[in-house]
Parts: C-alpha cells; sequence; structure tokens
C-alpha cells in the first residue's frame, strides 16, 4: 500500500475497514463526525492531556458514540495514571513532575472508591491493549504504549535493554501492530529537528515482526510536510507505516484519519469473534 486510501472508499464485505487516529488529547469529540465508520476502530494514544479519571471518562463515554463494532486503544506518554511506575495500586506516591501527590491521590481513590484495579478498566467501550494482543476477524493486532525517553511524560524507557525487552515480547506473525512512538525514520522528524523514532523498534518490525501496518503516533509533526516528506506514511514493501496523529506541533486539529483495509483471511468473516489475550494491568 504505497499510499493512503480516501477516507470515501466504500467498505467492501471481503475486506476488514480499519480507522486510525492518534494523540487527539481530549479534543476528539472535535473530529467525531470526521471519523469515518468501519470495522475496526484504532487509538494510538495521548488520548487525554494527564490521564485523570475525569479525562478518560470522557474519552470512554466518546467511544461508546462511536459506530465501530471492534473499538481497540493503547495509552500514549500523556496517560501519566495508566503507568504503574507513576500511580502504584498500593506502594507510596512520590510526586511528579507532570502531576502532583495531591493530584495522584485523588486519582487513585477513585480507582479504589469503585474496585478498579488500573485506570484502564474506565475503558469500558473498547479492548485496552498494554504489550498485549487480541484478534479481530481472524487478523492479530498488538499494542504497547512505550517509547525511548522523550521529556518526562510516561512509558519512557531510558535503556536500551529495556527498549529491547517491550519490543522483544512482540510476537512474530502480528498483523497489525500499534505503538504509542514512531519507528525511527518513519514519520518521527520533529520540530527540534531530530529524529524521535526508535531504531530498535524498527529492527524488530523489520526483521522479526514484519506486520501488514504499524500504526502510531506521538510525534505530531510526523504528518507535517515541513517535517517529513512522507506525511507519516510509507513502506519498506512489507510493512506499511503510519503516523496517526491528529492534532499537529500546536495542538491544533488539522490532520484526518487514516484508512485501511485487510482482506479477511481464509475462513473468516465479519460475523467472527474475536479473542483477547491476557493484559498485564
Amino acid at each position: 500500500m504505497s499510499s493512503p486510501l480516501p477516507l470515501t472508499e466504500p467498505i467492501y464485505p471481503e475486506k476488514v475497514r480499519f480507522v486510525c487516529i492518534s494523540d487527539t488529547h481530549n479534543r476528539a469529540d472535535e473530529i467525531e463526525a470526521q471519523i469515518p465508520n468501519g470495522d475496526v476502530f484504532l487509538h494510538c494514544g495521548d488520548f487525554t492531556h494527564y490521564g485523570t479519571y475525569t479525562e478518560v471518562e470522557n474519552f470512554n463515554s466518546l467511544l461508546g458514540r462511536l459506530p465501530h463494532r471492534h473499538k481497540i486503544v493503547i495509552a500514549g506518554n500523556h496517560e501519566l495514571t495508566f503507568d504503574r511506575r507513576i500511580l502504584p495500586a498500593t506502594k507510596p506516591l512520590k510526586p511528579h513532575r507532570r502531576m502532583s501527590e495531591e493530584v495522584l491521590l485523588r486519582n487513585r481513590e477513585f480507582l479504589q472508591s469503585r474496585g478498579l484495579k488500573h485506570m484502564s478498566w474506565l475503558l469500558t467501550n473498547c479492548i485496552y491493549l498494554q504489550d498485549s494482543e487480541t484478534t479481530v476477524h481472524g487478523l492479530r493486532i498488538y499494542g504497547s504504549p512505550w517509547q525511548p525517553q522523550f521529556y518526562d511524560w510516561a512509558f519512557n524507557l531510558s535503556s536500551l535493554e529495556d527498549l529491547k525487552y517491550v519490543w522483544n515480547k512482540i510476537p512474530s506473525g502480528i498483523d497489525v501492530l500499534m505503538t504509542h512512538g514512531p519507528p525511527q525514520g518513519r514519520g518521527d522528524g520533529c520540530c527540534v529537528d531530530l529524529k524521535a523514532g526508535c531504531p530498535e523498534l524498527l529492527n524488530e518490525v523489520q526483521n522479526r515482526v514484519r506486520p501488514k501496518f504499524h500504526v502510531y503516533g506521538h510525534i505530531h509533526e510526523g504528518r507535517d510536510p515541513q517535517w517529513n516528506k512522507d506525511e507519516g506514511f510509507s513502506t519498506d514493501g512489507t510493512t506499511t507505516f503510519i503516523n496517526a496523529a491528529i492534532l499537529n506541533h500546536s495542538y491544533e486539529n488539522v490532520f484526518l484519519p487514516v484508512i485501511f483495509d485487510i482482506p479477511l483471511p481464509h475462513g473468516h468473516s465479519k460475523t467472527s469473534v474475536f479473542n483477547i489475550s491476557d493484559s498485564l494491568v
């Protein structure tokens, strides 16, 4: 697939239609009318600013209004409360540069009062993936929120060993890979004049996992031709790489959702039941 499908492309009975967005930062409702219908809706993280329970509840309400039968979501670096290192279930809280101890405590007490073990449990209108996979219509989808150290937000990993460890968890044979951050050199050029993508992720994707599609966001400039000539859409002949960020660097709603199709695997139909692997959260 060398170029994105037009959003007006019909949905075909013999193909699974994926609709992708990322990095909406509490503003997904502003583009709700522009999100095309499809079989599977993907959001690659940063659906909030900070991951507070009110933000997550609002996003979950939006998900409930979308018509897609299957909705799959991963966290991004702005979902602070989804990262157990920042909001542990029981360990003493420590103030974070982006979230005070008081706000962290308020969010933990909210979860405890409702018997919820993780902030993702508020996402009742989708499948949440965190280093885990699901199967829809015979197609395997894996999601992971991590990225190399990038400022001081959530799901940052600073060591090469840690990055190799999380990317090695991605099973071979995945059809669609969702990560929050991009692989190096694929829609990852940003305004501070550097490539923010992960080289270890690119290595795993191209040499071992080899998915049909790799969808991500994180770098808003990834879709801006000023910083990325491919405008966040490219292929190596095996994998199609898609930066699905909706907001630009100035946090303005300027980009549209991205859609793609995958033919139904032999023996599967759109009425087949999906399965979810065990999640680590």
